[in-house]
């Protein structure tokens, strides 16, 4: 290491079962090309950033072990641990107490800790997200609720920075958290630096345009299903809450309540669903007027729809077409 650099971080990579080790490598290289971006750019003592590599078997036996380092020979002391995204679905990741309890044990050494996508599950075993906002992949967010129902899950958020823990959502999210961290530990000159070398855009924001609604069919509950079915068939039409209600057969209130508990929306929220789905297929496949795609998915007016799209996507519907249309 030359001799004008100072260490400022050692960022521990947790390496868990079928934990996405593109993720692991990616950072550890990303880190690599800030610091040497970090050696033209800072013209006085040079910040650096120790990478290290921690090994977390599946068993509660054991422990965490570093298997790779780039600065090998002195102790560790980690300012940040961060749980990358995993390869395999949440249903299917196993409960990991040791690296959860590796995790809380850095945490209570003034270590911050990071999750990238599903790596927010791994987060939440320790308990140190309870009562806190986190956010993890969009698809994943009901998963991440119902498993830690005392996790604020904002899952339209790309990164959550809450100081001693942040939180990235989306698969390949890690350039975002990677990027934040440069920042915040060499500035905005090498982190834009190091976007600009990578090719990638600087810590995105939101997630919202690339989510997707993902409607849930499975729940057994047939008369819910029977309107669910007529709203995808019928989403342009006008559509009240007493007709759906009779059209499952229950009164309102009681349709209400099973309505949310069976899909996680009220009627009328699923219905504004279905049409801004519809709404961005078509501005992604056609060149269609903007008034004439919201009439067609059900909004009379179009200002209102333009003022609901924004409010789903984070974009306006031309923003949304400009970004996303191959048409």
């Amino acid at each position: 290491m030359p001799q004008n650099r100072k260490r400022v971080a050692e960022i521990g990579l947790l390496v868990y079962p079928d934990c996405q080790m593109a993720a692991v490598h990616g950072l550890t290289d990303l880190f690599r090309i800030a610091g040497e971006w970090a050696e033209r750019i800072i013209e006085t003592e040079v910040p650096a950033i120790r990478v290290s590599h921690w090994q977390a078997g599946d068993g509660e036996e054991g422990e965490v072990v570093c298997i790779w380092d780039s600065h090998p020979g002195s102790p560790h002391r980690l300012t940040h641990a961060i749980a990358p995204p995993s390869i395999i679905m949440p249903e299917l990741m196993r409960p990991m107490p040791t690296a959860a309890a590796w995790m809380q044990a850095r945490h209570a050494e003034g270590t911050i800790l990071c999750s990238v996508c599903a790596g927010t599950f791994v987060l939440a075993e320790t308990g140190l997200v309870n009562g806190r906002r986190a956010t993890t992949h969009w698809a994943f967010a009901r998963q991440l609720a119902e498993r830690f129902p005392e996790v604020e899950v904002a899952e339209e958020r790309m990164v959550i920075d809450e100081g001693d823990i942040v939180t990235a959502g989306g698969i390949l999210a890690w350039t975002d958290l990677g990027l934040t961290l440069v920042e915040r530990l060499m500035g905005a000159s090498v982190m834009l630096a190091t976007a600009r070398f990578l090719l990638i855009d600087p810590p995105r924001r939101h997630q919202l345009p690339f989510s997707q609604f993902i409607p849930r069919f499975d729940h057994g509950d047939a008369a819910v299903l029977r309107v669910q079915q007529h709203i995808h068939a019928r989403y342009a039409d006008a559509l009240a809450v007493g007709a759906l209600a009779g059209l499952a057969g229950l009164t309102e209130r009681t349709f209400l309540r099973r309505f949310s508990a069976a899909t996680g929306f009220r009627p009328v929220e699923y219905l504004q669903q279905v049409r801004i789905a519809r709404a961005r297929e078509t501005l992604e496949l056609t060149r269609q007027p903007v008034d004439q795609i919201a009439w067609q998915v059900g909004y009379t007016d179009p200002a209102a729809f333009r003022k609901i799209f924004r409010r789903a996507t984070g974009l306006t519907p031309n923003e949304y077409r400009h970004r996303f249309s191959v048409a």
